[in-house]
């Protein structure tokens, strides 16, 4: 049953994403809601969905995104389980630990990404696409885990009717 909170909320978040974040744009970088989403989710101590959302979250992307739909798929669960291995790790931290978390997912997605783009024959340039995409949406991603963890700890407090102790 706790897996069903998924289904709307992350369509929720990628009809947020497309619609209204995809016109927030610095330089080239657009935010990835939906990775700041996943990130914040995974990191709560006592949630357990936490895989089902990154491929549900991977695929509903993959579906929208005009790169093959198993590059969010594996960008998102390799964050996933980054951030399951700091849960464990960094529990003291968590406001260290999301801001890494979304620093190391977003350069993990992008590049995989440019990996995707360049063995499709895409003329990217790396130094461009890191210069223009990737700087600026690692921004605004960090901009963005500042709000996300404390909203994603209140719904894993709701969801598994967990005692907030902090």
């Amino acid at each position: 049953m706790k897996e069903l909170i998924a289904l709307p909320l992350l369509a929720l978040i990628l009809i947020l994403q497309t619609a209204i974040i995809s016109n927030i744009s610095l330089l080239g970088g657009y935010a990835d809601l939906m990775l700041v989403a996943l990130s914040a989710w995974a990191l709560q101590d006592d949630v357990e969905t936490s895989w089902h959302w990154a491929i549900f979250g991977g695929i509903l992307v993959g579906s929208v995104s005009a790169l093959p739909w198993y590059i969010p798929v594996i960008g998102y669960l390799l964050t996933v389980a980054l951030a399951r291995f700091m849960v464990k790790r960094i529990w003291q931290a968590p406001i260290l630990a999301i801001f890494v978390l979304v620093f190391l997912g977003t350069l993990t997605t992008h590049f995989l990404s440019i990996t995707a783009l360049r063995i499709s024959g895409s003329p990217l340039s790396i130094a461009d696409a890191l210069s223009t995409v990737t700087l600026p949406s690692l921004f605004i991603n960090l901009f963005l885990a500042l709000p996300a963890y404390p909203i994603f700890r209140d719904l894993a407090v709701w969801v598994y009717d967990i005692e907030d102790v902090q």
